[in-house]
């Protein structure tokens, strides 16, 4: 069983290195995964925010993409908590 809730630092990642270590997050998370939690900042641009939402929006275990409780965050969430 996997952790219920992944935090991922994708800090200074180019999109390619980011969508590997997502994608690995993703394949691992099982039915006991909530969310995955996208630590990507953003005081050097929104490239990996703008990536994140259009490359996992139709991901089949990605139900809502939502922001975090910073602009720095993005939250895939792949269980409903309730």
């Amino acid at each position: 069983m996997t952790d219920p809730f992944i935090t991922l630092d994708l800090h200074g990642m180019r999109q390619e290195q980011a969508i590997r270590v997502i994608d690995r997050a993703l394949l691992h998370a099982d039915s006991g995964t909530y969310q995955i939690r996208l630590v990507h900042g953003y005081h050097g641009g929104d490239s990996l925010k703008t990536m994140i939402g259009y490359r996992y929006r139709n991901h089949p275990k990605v139900k809502q993409i939502v922001r975090g409780d910073n602009p720095g965050v993005t939250v895939l969430v792949l269980k409903a908590l309730y």
